[in-house]
């Protein structure tokens, strides 16, 4: 029989319990599929280069990563980046191409129904 795992951090579990939340009272799946990515184990979960997010986004988008953003690669463009953690040189380079990093709790306070967002990694 297989072992179930969960998340120990409990700031993880409170925003996969947010984002199921959210889900349920305003219907985006969006907010389900980014709760289940969150919930795997940390192995599991993405980490995303600038570089990706340069290949994958363009001028204006709003992102989130179930996962963390890392600083390897140039970002030529500004882009909105919801994820649940970032190394300081993704933040710095996201900031010095015009862009914004965000919590993704913040990002579901600023568009509860998800449109326009792109799922990342």
């Amino acid at each position: 029989m297989a072992l179930e795992l969960e998340a120990t951090n409990p700031q993880l579990r409170r925003l996969v319990f947010y984002l199921r939340r959210a889900w349920r009272s305003h219907g985006a799946r969006i907010w389900l599929d980014v709760a289940k990515r969150l919930a795997k184990p940390r192995r599991q979960r993405v980490a995303v280069n600038l570089s990706r997010l340069e290949r994958c986004t363009s001028e204006g988008d709003v992102v989130v990563v179930p996962g963390k953003v890392l600083g390897a690669g140039l970002l030529r463009h500004s882009v909105t980046v919801a994820a649940f953690s970032f190394t300081k040189s993704a933040r710095q380079k996201i900031a010095q191409a015009g862009g914004r990093c965000v919590d993704i709790k913040e990002l579901v306070g600023l568009n509860p129904k998800g449109s326009g967002v792109k799922i990342v990694g």
